[in-house]
């Protein structure tokens, strides 16, 4: 077995791709890579360490075709908020416009329902969806990627990240490693001062564009609460500002109104929100569907962005796509 290096040390990108390609082949310990992985979290990952990390993830994926201007709206999660699955009614939202997303996710690590639970509890058969992901994504513009089923090496680390019970780097690599190669999204993160860092990480695996967001309460989304740091990353440089709701023509909320629950809970506030429900979770759908709206390159305004993501929901488009997505699925 391998013997990680002490977790002080900075490691060059080239030997992050090493060490975790030594840790997701199976050649260390289960609790040697417990401990290294709190070790780098309390003393914060680089962005070095971040790249050379989803290179090795990258480099062991099942990937799938999909269209060239496909997108992805996620959350590395972790962040102790315990929101409704926002990243998820996202993706329906902004895929009932037109942009295909090639939604990447899992069930729960630290929290209390992932995008894979709360898809289950809106009546999506997860194994079926995986087996139809390339033929919904083509026919449809919507498709799960679920992690388990196209990072196989992550099989042996998904019950010890569990048992941490807390963030790790491996929720800053999954949404550097989407198994479409999507090259636009709009990812969120749970540490605001961190924006920056996980920036240039991506920025290093390149981007046509990527939005990293984090909202000052240190929640892994766009918030309506107060201000959010965003990276804008194009190709390998990133710009800084900062934004918030005001710009979509939105109102302000407190984090609270959005807590979510187990899977059932979340299921029925998606299910409420897609006929049409008004309310903090709708905005704050409407808030970053428009950041997705604006990487994909259909608008460059935010309040333009989230009156297109509102016809989407107020059409029946997002509701009427979820049904036959959920249908095709069960067909196959």
């Amino acid at each position: 077995m391998k013997q990680l290096p002490l977790p002080e040390a900075r490691l060059r990108e080239s030997e992050a791709e090493e060490v975790f390609g030594w840790i997701l082949d199976g050649q260390v310990e289960d609790d040697e890579i417990g401990r290294f992985l709190i070790a780098i979290t309390d003393r914060s990952e680089t962005s070095d360490e971040i790249a050379g990390a989803a290179r090795a993830l990258r480099a062991r994926l099942i990937p799938i075709a999909a269209p060239d201007n496909a997108v992805d709206c996620c959350g590395t999660g972790g962040d102790g908020h315990h929101t409704l699955n926002v990243s998820t009614a996202v993706s329906l939202v902004v895929a009932a416009t037109g942009v295909p997303v090639a939604k990447h996710g899992n069930r729960a690590a630290s929290s209390k329902s992932g995008a894979a639970d709360t898809l289950e509890a809106l009546g999506l058969d997860m194994e079926a969806a995986g087996r139809t992901a390339e033929k919904t994504l083509a026919e449809l513009g919507i498709c799960f990627l679920f992690a388990k089923n196209h990072h196989p090496a992550m099989a042996r680390i998904q019950p010890i990240r569990q048992r941490l019970g807390k963030r790790t780097i491996f929720n800053l690599m999954g949404p550097l490693s989407n198994p479409a190669g999507v090259q636009r999204q709009l990812i969120g993160i749970a540490r605001p001062a961190y924006v920056p860092i996980y920036a240039a990480a991506k920025a290093r695996l390149g981007t046509e564009r990527t939005f990293i967001a984090s909202g000052d309460e240190g929640i892994d989304e766009l918030s309506l609460a107060g201000g959010n740091e965003l990276a804008d990353v194009r190709g390998e440089a990133f710009e800084m500002r900062r934004v918030d709701a005001e710009m979509a023509k939105l109102p302000h909320a407190p984090v609270e109104a959005i807590r979510g629950g187990d899977a059932v809970h979340n299921a029925k506030a998606l299910k409420a929100l897609l006929a049409g429900a008004p309310g903090p979770y709708r905005d704050a759908v409407l808030f970053n569907a428009s950041a997705t709206l604006i990487v994909a390159g259909k608008t460059d305004d935010w309040a333009e962005g989230a009156q297109i993501a509102g016809e989407a929901l107020d059409s029946g488009a997002a509701e009427g796509l979820l049904a036959r997505w959920i249908a095709m699925a069960a067909a196959a």
